[in-house]
């Protein structure tokens, strides 16, 4: 029977009683979609094609030499966790609407993706979701580019090789248009976190079973139906058993110094003394810097950090609307918009990110973040959450403001903030924090299954 794709209920993906369709999805199913691999060290290759048949010789090869399928990764999970065993690296592959065209997709045969957004390409919706012009992008993603080949795994010198290995391989007709390498940050805790210092990548949709089972449920459900970021493969072989997902690349520099600072006036405005200062920040990102939900504690620490929660109970004195965290994750609605988030920082510090430096200690560039994320529907999922939620200053009450963290878009709406946690005390309207995330460019890609990488 085909795989339900909608099924609230999550995958038991090693069960004897796992039908046959869904376990040739999981057999050409590539890692990373329905559950994160390891990715601490990342390279980020991105190639255009030129030659039909060479373009397809090297994908095939690459799909039969190098890459996994993501039951294969299960597996290895599963293995490390019981034994410590390491498993292999992480290489993936995505493909853009014009990389399809070049290795001979038809315009028509491309219409069989049923997502717009997808064949229109990132460049044709800067409108749609504020993007900067692409003249301001940087060179490599104002070029076109035909395919994405992610690298990743726990050790840099694996990831190196594989690397030299793949570019070494490329056919004289294509071009390696550019790259970016990505690297975990942790806190002294072990928590990944990102450059503004918060502890990042909590609140994921989870889609197995064995991580659904290790998670606390008595106020917010992380389970989520596949639908959330599978999709029939439409090139595939059997589309009934082999899915794909739609991924979103795009490069966020953060200025880094600039949100310090404005984490120092909002504080100031507030009136804010002592360990209360830190609620500042956590005002803009809905967290404190160790992952403490703003709606849970007026303060951070205290225990372990629960991800069960929501936000039913706070009118907006706890954690603001406008919240980042809230924003992109109003918990009581909206869970088939969310994605699976797969992304890694970017850039090299002098300093420590956790820390209590100084703005002035901090960089104002080079660092920030290469976001991916999985989607079933870009439509419906991502250029909804950036237009509707994080562009949007009314959303979820009229002037909430934007999304102080990735919100694009004129800031001209003024905002209020609870001077104390959970009382109705709010501050007087005041302009809103300035954009220091800024998007650098991107790409829409196809992560098509390796039924259709390895027929090519």
């Amino acid at each position: 029977m085909p795989v339900d794709l909608t099924n609230a209920l999550p995958l038991a993906w090693d069960s004897a009683t796992l039908n046959a369709d869904t376990k040739a999805m999981l057999d050409n199913l590539q890692p990373n979609i329905l559950r994160a691999h390891v990715r601490e060290h990342l390279s980020v290759l991105f190639i255009r094609f030129n030659d039909v048949a060479e373009g397809k010789a090297f994908l095939r090869h690459l799909a039969t030499t190098k890459m996994k399928s993501a039951r294969k990764h299960l597996e290895e999970v599963r293995d490390f966790a019981a034994r410590g065993r390491r498993g292999t690296p992480y290489v993936g592959v995505g493909i853009s609407k014009a990389g399809y065209r070049d290795l001979g997709h038809s315009v028509e045969d491309v219409r069989k993706f049923g997502d717009k957004v997808f064949r229109d390409g990132m460049k044709r919706r800067i409108a749609e979701v504020d993007d900067p012009p692409v003249d301001q992008w940087e060179r490599t993603y104002q070029r076109e580019i035909h395919a994405v080949i992610l690298i990743g795994d726990a050790e840099p010198e694996t990831v190196a090789a594989l690397r030299e290995e793949i570019i070494g391989e490329l056919p004289e007709s294509a071009r390696l248009l550019g790259e970016e390498s990505g690297q975990g940050m942790r806190n002294p805790a072990g928590d990944g976190i990102e450059h503004f210092g918060y502890v990042d990548g909590r609140s994921q949709p989870l889609f197995v079973k064995d991580e659904v089972d290790k998670e606390p449920k008595k106020h917010w459900d992380p389970a989520f139906p596949l639908s959330n970021v599978l999709v029939p493969d439409p090139f595939a072989p059997n589309p009934v058993r082999h899915h794909g997902s739609y991924l979103v690349f795009r490069k966020l520099e953060q200025n880094v110094r600039a949100f310090k600072g404005l984490e120092q006036e909002l504080a100031d405005s507030l009136g804010l003394a002592g360990a209360d200062r830190d609620r500042a920040g956590a005002m803009l990102v809905g967290r404190f810097k160790d992952g403490t939900p703003l709606t849970s504690k007026p303060k951070a620490g205290g225990g372990p950090v629960s991800n069960d929660f929501t936000f039913d109970a706070d009118d907006g004195t706890k954690c603001p609307f406008s919240g980042h965290i809230r924003k992109t994750n109003p918990r009581s609605f909206g869970r088939e918009v969310l994605m699976a988030r797969r992304g890694q920082t970017y850039g090299e510090r002098t300093d420590e990110p956790w820390d209590d430096s100084p703005p002035e200690h901090r960089p104002s560039g080079e660092v920030g973040l290469l976001f991916m994320a999985f989607n079933g529907s870009l439509v419906s999922q991502f250029e909804f959450t950036q237009q509707q939620w994080a562009n949007n200053p009314d959303f979820q009450n009229p002037a909430t403001g934007h999304d102080p963290v990735i919100g694009q878009g004129d800031r001209a709406v003024k905002v209020t903030y609870p001077k104390v946690w959970g009382k109705p005390e709010l501050s007087v309207p005041q302009a809103q924090v300035a954009q220091t995330v800024t998007m650098k460019g991107g790409e829409y890609f196809f992560v098509p299954s390796l039924a259709y990488l390895r027929n090519l």
